[in-house]
């Protein structure tokens, strides 16, 4: 994992009828509300390259293939304060063009405008990135950052 991207520009949540997800980079966030109480003995949690699976007292809460493939072996969930389920899933690809549309191929998509929202903060990560040292978290972007932005690789340094 590269260093982490300054996060004062906030996260661009995608609200669900379960609680909400975001993505960086690298990974995709899922935070899942549970009936107070609820202890790590009531989850059923399956994480796959390209499917998730999760129930909470023998309630599926959240079912499907995901938009697209994580590391197995790098997914994880914990429950925090007996509330709520994180789930943290490193995505394959992690150039900022991989901006996920949906959290499922068919269920969760973000709307147009959160869409966009999210393009442009993985687009201002990867500048972040390209650009250590800079502070981009109050830039404006305008323009085309669709597929991860302008690619700048070619100029003369």
């Amino acid at each position: 994992m590269s260093a982490p991207f300054e996060e004062r520009s906030g996260v661009v949540p995608c609200a669900t009828p379960w609680g909400r997800w975001y993505q960086t980079l690298e990974e995709v966030f899922i935070e899942v509300r549970v009936p107070p109480g609820t202890r790590a003995k009531d989850v059923r949690c399956s994480l796959r390259s390209r499917h998730i699976a999760l129930a909470v007292r023998g309630q599926e809460l959240l079912q499907g293939k995901l938009f697209d493939s994580t590391v197995t072996d790098e997914g994880t969930w914990t429950l925090e304060d007996r509330q709520l389920i994180r789930i943290v899933l490193m995505k394959t690809n992690r150039d900022a063009g991989n901006c996920w549309t949906s959290l499922l191929e068919n269920d969760y998509a973000a709307d147009p405008w959160v869409q966009d929202q999210m393009q442009r903060k993985l687009t201002l990560e990867r500048f972040q990135r390209e650009n250590p040292g800079f502070d981009f978290s109050g830039a404006e972007i305008s323009g085309n950052y669709s597929k991860g932005g302008p690619d700048f690789s070619s100029l003369e340094k």
